[in-house]
């Protein structure tokens, strides 16, 4: 029988009200006292015991459940301590038990957040300086997108991530499995591509006379490239500029740019979350003030700099303007839409569309706006599948969570399979090569910007 905690005189059952995301707590020394963290996650954990609405989520959940089951009492009380870390590291911080699950969340009176109670962990652990040189060089996309991408250093890599020793060497020295998707890297970036076809890196102000302004849009973009698709898909970004434009919408480069911080915060490394959100918030917050709203092709890096900034900096007021004027590139499209100002005249079908919707769009609420967009398009049909890939972060590509994540990921590669759709697709490029490593007959995605220029004939 579960020890779940006797709820508060007066607490519902579960909460009826939307979730509440509290403000993260890491500049407060407790944040990081061991002794409350390891009490707050026997809380919390026997919580999840007693309710088990999570367990196929992902792996965490199944880790702590069996650890629990194979107790003399079924009790989380007889679970090891280092269970409960390898529940941490099987979180990934997707957020879907927080929002699509959990009926304990604020302002329910036991106010559980398990994403940010294992981000808690993360952080703790990083702190103590326990993280692996290995875990810091994946997460510092940024510095290795501009290493990789110098010539002849390009030709390098690609070679050695294309060959079995080459991959061998990866998982020897990085963990990284030799059977994961890893993306190749480009000599060219997006940012020098798109300046050579006369997007301006000038943000200073806004000054063309065709874009038009609604009520919640400016039509003027200001393009946050990302690292992923700066360096391994310039297309992309290219993609996305294409579509805009065909659309009236103004779309220039940011100044400069680094990496959202979305990597450091899924290994807990705040402060180096912090360093970068010093160099980019000022630049986004410079572009809003002259007049641009802000884009980023990556579901990720929208949900930092829509969410976990915000959380991490409940009173920055840069942050928060960045928040409210970020916007996913099929939100922004269809808010154009719904003004009377986007293009519907497509001269090609796309037929049916297998697509995958990744974690860090669904969690940002907006509704299916890229099946929307694809399906004003004429004879064309969208299959949404509303789970997870199994690909996460670098979870998916690590040696150590392959098995697991290629289970978690299996029900998305055998729908898309059973589709049997002119094009499968997914708002996460990382996602969508993870799906396709799944594939019986392996074929590429095609992400949505691109099936939507194709619809465009541009």
């Amino acid at each position: 029988m579960s020890s779940t905690p006797t709820p508060p005189e007066g607490a519902r059952e579960g909460s009826l009200e939307a979730p509440t995301r509290l403000p993260l707590e890491w500049r407060d020394p407790k944040f990081y006292d061991h002794a409350a963290l390891e009490k707050e996650l026997e809380r919390v954990f026997d919580i999840c015991h007693g309710c088990r609405r999570c367990f196929s989520l992902c792996n965490a959940f199944p880790t702590l459940f069996d650890a629990v089951d194979g107790t003399e009492a079924g009790e989380v009380a007889g679970v090891g301590k280092k269970v409960f870390w390898e529940v941490v590291d099987h979180c990934y911080l997707c957020d879907m038990c927080f929002m699509t699950k959990c009926p304990y969340v604020p302002p329910h009176p036991w106010n559980v957040d398990f994403p940010h109670l294992m981000l808690r962990a993360k952080a703790v652990r990083a702190r103590d300086g326990a993280l692996k040189a290995s875990e810091r060089v994946l997460a510092a996309t940024d510095a290795v997108g501009r290493l990789a991408g110098i010539p002849v250093v390009v030709e390098l890599v690609n070679a050695v991530n294309a060959s079995a020793a080459g991959r061998a060497l990866l998982e020897k020295t990085l963990g990284v499995d030799r059977s994961a998707p890893i993306p190749k890297y480009h000599a060219r970036s997006a940012r020098a591509r798109l300046a050579a076809l006369g997007t301006t890196r000038d943000t200073a102000r806004a000054q063309a006379p065709e874009a038009r302004p609604t009520d919640e849009t400016t039509g003027r973009v200001a393009l946050f490239a990302t690292c992923y698709g700066n360096r391994n898909a310039p297309a992309l970004d290219e993609d996305l500029v294409a579509v805009f434009r065909h659309n009236g919408i103004e779309v220039r480069l940011l100044p400069s740019e680094r990496c959202c911080g979305m990597p450091r915060l899924e290994l807990g490394d705040l402060e180096g979350v912090e360093r970068l959100k010093d160099h980019n918030i000022p630049v986004l917050a410079a572009a809003v003030a002259a007049g641009f709203d802000l884009v980023a092709p990556i579901p990720s890096c929208v949900l930092m700099f829509k969410q976990e900034l915000p959380l991490m900096y409940p009173h920055d007021a840069q942050v928060r303007e960045v928040a409210e004027h970020m916007f996913d590139p099929f939100e922004y499209l269809m808010l154009r839409h719904r003004a009377g100002l986007l293009r519907t005249d497509f001269p090609r079908s796309l037929g049916k569309v297998s697509y995958h919707v990744p974690c860090h769009l669904r969690v940002q609420n907006l509704g299916l706006k890229t099946r929307e967009a694809l399906e004003l398009v004429p004879g064309t049909t969208v299959e949404p599948i509303e789970r997870c890939s199994g690909h996460n972060g670098t979870y998916g590509v690590k040696q150590r969570f392959r098995a697991a994540a290629m289970k978690i990921g299996r029900p998305v590669m055998q729908r898309v399979e059973a589709a049997g759709a002119d094009h499968y697709s997914s708002d996460c490029p990382m996602a969508g090569r993870q799906i396709e490593s799944g594939l019986k007959e392996p074929r590429a995605p095609e992400h949505p910007l691109t099936l939507l220029r194709m619809a465009y004939g541009l």
